[in-house]
């Protein structure tokens, strides 16, 4: 049995062999689309680890094969003193768990190959900086360190540090390794990526992996992919980045490239909301050569696809690197709008936009609003991530969600969400953070429990006292509510206003009373949708 394909457009393998990543990236590949070289270790290979606790007979052979063939293809060397190739490496189930599973970046700096990065590059800062981005992925990923161990160094490498400092932080770094796993950081490249990929098949039955697919009905014994590819470097310099971009707005499901870009930094920035990031729209004026193509991307997929889709990126001096695409995801007035649009286009028909429309996603399209969003009530405003109203009383950890959760609804406050909240945003009925952007972590997970988001909320202080706003103390257990559209917290159980019936979820339910050959008045919008789904389901007959 073979455990590894290669990220080639021959490979037609499905996503439940490959994981959606890897099957995602082929068809980029397919398309003519930049994306890294690399190669896919099936979920086969993960379900037998599991079921044996150890990787699977053959599978560091053919590693080793499939590395020689990177090293081929990049003309690089895995911890060459010369020209070193280094990977990424991460997880992909066939079914998306964002952020549930482990990811190393960086792999293969050994401090023979950072050297010669720094030769290579003339950038001796840039190439400390990347080992102790992979530093830290190993630690908490492959070693068990854990996070709050690892925040002084991760605050170093978030920021513009200069050598000392970052030779500081990758001696912590070690120092915790060895201290919590009784062995060092490996100088081997190759055993460092056995580690690797066994660190990743094991995060497949973390706590938050087990929550994320028991709140979304994923089977337990799927396992997932492990993504091995070339390292691109949004860090390099001044022409480099990452981010996150949409087809269409995900809130409102507008057309036009949505999302964002985070100059010189590595994509794990973008994702979880630490970082302030620039509107992708900066793209246009900074680096052309990198908008441009991604524009054109964004139209191709959809077009392939029929649907909204998204990408993760980097840009590496100005050249640009597809790391991943998904088709679809939105959520309430999005979704209805995408559906419609789509049809309207002539790229579905309208039974497959009714099908594609939830009952849920027509009542979040109906949620009530703030009735005066702007009154004396306001505490602060951010960005409207997830559509929906939430009221509920304030807690400022993931645990004390949970806790509070037990007596009534509540609404989760953090300066930014990391998968080890999951637990947390699924025990609230809404989430604000201080930090993060519509493509963070609070926002794609609570975009995918139904959970009304609030993000960015800049004058928003969490930390271990508790929760301000600007001067003001926000205690844990104040009543709040949220409007994950507009983007407004306030304070007490706020009245609400109906939402104004909107051109296309009329049109939708007209084509859904087409099919069910029942327009008479008075039945719920929802009512309506799930009888016309029944309909083509087959559930019941045409009228």
């Amino acid at each position: 049995m073979s455990w590894i394909r290669p990220l080639a457009p021959e490979v037609d393998d499905g996503a439940e062999a490959l994981g959606g990543k890897a099957h995602g990236l082929i068809v980029l590949r397919r398309l003519g689309l930049p994306v890294p070289p690399g190669f896919v270790i099936g979920t086969g290979a993960c379900r037998a680890f599991l079921r044996t606790g150890r990787l699977p007979d053959g599978l560091a052979a053919e590693l080793s094969t499939a590395v020689a063939d990177l090293e081929a293809a990049t003309g690089r060397a895995f911890g060459s003193p010369g020209r070193p190739l280094t990977v990424s490496v991460r997880s992909g189930a066939g079914t998306s768990m964002p952020g549930m599973m482990s990811t190393v970046l960086n792999l293969g700096l050994t401090a023979g190959a950072t050297a010669a990065l720094a030769e290579e590059t003339g950038d001796p800062r840039f190439a400390r900086e990347a080992r102790l981005r992979f530093l830290l992925g190993y630690a908490a990923e492959v070693a068990g360190v854990p996070p709050q161990a690892l925040t002084g160094a991760r605050a170093t490498a978030d920021r513009d540090a200069d050598e000392d400092r970052l030779g500081g932080a990758i001696e912590d770094v070690e120092r915790l390794v060895h201290e919590r796993s009784g062995s060092p950081v490996p100088r081997e490249p190759v055993r460092q990526l056995l580690l690797a990929v066994a660190a990743v098949f094991a995060s497949w039955h973390t706590p938050r992996a087990r929550t994320y697919r028991e709140l979304h009905g994923i089977a337990d014994d799927l396992g997932t992919a492990v993504t091995v590819q070339a390292m691109v470097y949004g860090n390099r310099d001044r022409r480099s980045g990452s981010g996150v971009a949409f087809s269409r707005d995900p809130t409102t499901g507008a057309p036009g490239p949505f999302g964002e870009v985070l100059f010189g930094s590595q994509g794990d920035e973008v994702v979880s909301g630490r970082s302030r990031t620039a509107d992708l729209s900066a793209l246009a004026e900074r680096e052309p050569a990198v908008w441009t193509p991604l524009r054109e991307a964004l139209h191709r997929l959809e077009t392939l696809h029929r649907d909204s889709c998204h990408v993760e990126f980097t840009f590496e001096t100005g050249r640009l690197w597809l790391l991943q695409a998904r088709p679809g995801g939105f959520v309430g007035r999005a979704a209805v709008r995408v559906a419609v649009d789509l049809a309207e286009a002539g790229l579905i028909g309208r039974d497959e936009a009714v099908l594609r429309v939830s009952p849920h996603h027509l009542r979040q399209a109906r949620t009530p609003r703030l009735a005066a969003p702007g009154g004396p009530d306001l505490l602060t405003r951010g960005l409207g991530a997830s559509p929906g109203v939430a009221v509920g009383r304030v807690a400022t950890t993931a645990d004390a969600a949970v806790r509070l959760a037990a007596t009534g609804p509540v609404v989760l406050v953090r300066p930014e969400t990391s998968p080890l909240d999951l637990h947390g945003l699924a025990a609230a009925t809404g989430v604000v953070t201080a930090r993060g952007g519509p493509t963070s972590h609070a926002a794609v997970v609570a975009r995918s429990l139904g959970r009304p988001a609030v993000v960015g909320a800049a004058d928003l202080t969490v930390d271990a006292a508790g929760a301000r706003i600007g001067s003001r103390e926000v205690p844990e257990g104040t009543l709040v509510t949220i409007d994950g559209t507009g983007g407004e917290v306030v304070s007490g159980r706020a009245r609400l206003a109906p939402t104004a019936p909107d051109p296309r979820t009329v049109r939708l339910l007209d084509w859904a009373d087409a099919l069910t050959g029942d327009p008479a008045p008075g039945r719920e919008d929802a009512e309506r949708l799930a009888a016309a789904r029944a309909v083509l389901l087959g559930r019941r007959p045409r009228t």
